[in-house]
């Protein structure tokens, strides 16, 4: 067991490896109206009992933040979150299994009608909640800054080009010594948001070489595959030549391409990735619970960071415990607030979210019935 430097309790299963945090601490308060800059703090103070999510490995960091943050001002709720995978943790959230779920692409409508028949016996609420830069992160000792193009990071995650001195590479990188190592891609073997985005990117901005739709699950076989956003990490700085994608706070050390939009290549920033959002588009402008959004990812213009992932929070208006209804509300408040974001940023690097963004998701988690 690990113990927080603010007092928490941080509880790691072989099973889930769940992130548990506990707060001991005194304060209580009525429910007021929310605060843009910190969600509702007497709500959050008088939340109460154990709520428990899954999902997106890719948001495990901002996860842990916001877990900490909360729990500060709620001292009788405890919120677990295992970084599970978007896959599994939609799954779950279906199931009734966990109380909220993390994904990094939204809940298709099948999955909702799903969890209407089973552990929603509400309507689905989703909405953007984390939204962070992928990474193309590289292991090359004697390369310090690589230029890809979405054409050629297709055409080396489909392997057809198979050694590091290719010259499709070598024209997008003069002046650079390039090696002749052989590229090993690595890929998530589990089923992945950020799998989905990755390849939803080549596919909208390189739709001749590559063809496969996106999906949670990788297309492609050969290479090598690790389970989670660690897994893939720890494999691409195991290997000289490897080749990865992963959520851009999540490398460590490890070396990410700047990636071609428009005419200039682009290094990963938060604020590179939330220009992205300017032109998203709501999947459907009609509905109170389903703020699902649609990324222009293959016309990015200038000073966009095209290869970004939309991570959505997944919660039930409708939850037979009202206190676990007011505490996954007041919690996901908290997230989505301006200091929520804030906090996210500062431990994960991710973007913050749109005024737009933030207001959709306040309006989503207005349906969720606490009374």
């Amino acid at each position: 067991m690990i113990r927080s430097t603010r007092g928490r309790k941080v509880l790691t299963t072989s099973a889930a490896l769940a992130l548990t945090f506990t707060m001991a601490a005194c304060g209580a308060g009525n429910e007021g109206e929310t605060s843009a800059s910190g969600g509702d703090g007497d709500a959050a103070a008088s939340a109460s009992g154990t709520i428990k999510g899954a999902g997106a490995s890719s948001m495990e960091k901002a996860q842990n933040e916001w877990i900490a943050n909360f729990t500060d001002v709620a001292p009788d709720a405890t919120v677990e979150y295992a970084p599970d995978g978007s896959g599994t943790g939609r799954e779950k959230f279906i199931n009734g299994a966990v109380n909220f779920a993390g994904t990094d692409s939204a809940m298709e409508d099948d999955e909702i009608a799903k969890a209407k028949e089973k552990g929603c016996t509400g309507e689905t609420i989703q909405f953007p909640i984390y939204v962070s830069p992928i990474a193309v992160a590289f292991n090359l000792k004697d390369v310090d800054s690589l230029n890809l193009s979405a054409p050629v990071i297709a055409d080396i995650f489909s392997g057809k080009i198979k050694t590091w001195n290719d010259p499709a590479i070598a024209k997008e990188n003069e002046g650079v010594d390039l090696p002749d190592t052989k590229i090993t891609p690595v890929n998530r073997s589990d089923e992945s948001g950020t799998s989905k985005n990755f390849s939803a990117y080549l596919s909208e901005a390189a739709p001749e070489n590559w063809k496969h739709e996106p999906e949670d699950v990788w297309p492609i076989k050969g290479g090598e595959a690790a389970k989670g956003t660690s897994g893939v990490v720890d494999t691409i700085g195991a290997g000289e030549g490897n080749i990865g994608y992963a959520d851009a706070s999540q490398i460590g050390d490890l070396k990410a391409a700047k990636i071609k939009a428009g005419e200039e290549f682009i290094e990963y920033s938060p604020d590179a990735a939330a220009k992205i959002l300017e032109s998203a588009e709501r999947v459907d402008e009609s509905s109170k619970t389903n703020y699902a959004v649609k990324l222009d990812r293959g016309n990015a213009g200038e000073g966009v960071y095209p290869v970004v992932l939309v991570s959505y929070a997944v919660a039930c208006t409708d939850y037979e415990d009202k206190d676990v209804a007011s505490t996954v509300k007041a919690y996901l408040e908290y997230a989505v607030s301006e200091d929520g974001q804030k906090a996210s940023t500062d431990a994960a690097g991710s973007a913050g979210l749109s005024e737009a963004a933030t207001k959709n998701a306040t309006d989503a988690l207005g349906q969720i019935k606490t009374d």
